[in-house]
């Protein structure tokens, strides 16, 4: 059995919500994609032993279900080696999570935000090319309207990325 998953997708009439299921060969699709997304159809197919047309059709599907929104970049090891990168927990005041995200958002470094459970209310996950720039962007986050109080804890090594 497929994993299932919710997706919003498009139809004709407006957006319609639903469960998808995947089946073996779509996450085995998407696990390609993740490792390259740039690959090409024709290799997608060979490793997936099914035709182009077969693959092409999978690809299009996930597309239009709304499994695959876009493709985007990762950045080569040796270049992100070189960045200094920090989880940036963040506790903000009653009723001021809109204005803090859209802060948060306009703040280059920030990578990533997630709302978290817990003390703290988001994570954010920042990227900087030294310790001082780093230091510079977590100050940025303290000083918005709302952010009550931050913690950052500087990413020593990556064990497990996937």
């Amino acid at each position: 059995m497929g994993a299932r998953f919710y997706a919003i997708r498009q139809d004709e009439l407006g957006w319609v919500s639903g469960m998808v299921e995947l089946t073996a060969k779509d996450r085995d699709l998407l696990a390609l994609l993740g490792q390259n997304a740039r690959m090409p159809v024709a290799t997608l197919a060979k490793r997936l032993a099914v035709s182009r047309t077969t693959a092409q059709a999978r690809l299009e599907r996930l597309e239009r279900l709304g499994v695959i929104e876009g493709y985007g970049l990762r950045l080569s090891e040796a270049y992100a080696s070189g960045l200094v990168r920090a989880h940036v927990l963040i506790t903000i005041a009653p009723k001021s999570l809109a204005q803090v995200a859209a802060a948060i958002e306009r703040v280059q470094a920030v990578t990533e935000l997630h709302s978290i459970s817990g003390a703290f209310d988001l994570i954010a996950m920042i990227a900087a090319p030294s310790i001082a720039e780093l230091d510079r962007w977590i100050d940025e986050i303290g000083g918005i309207d709302g952010v009550e109080r931050t913690q950052s804890s500087i990413i020593l090594s990556t064990r497990i990325s996937r």
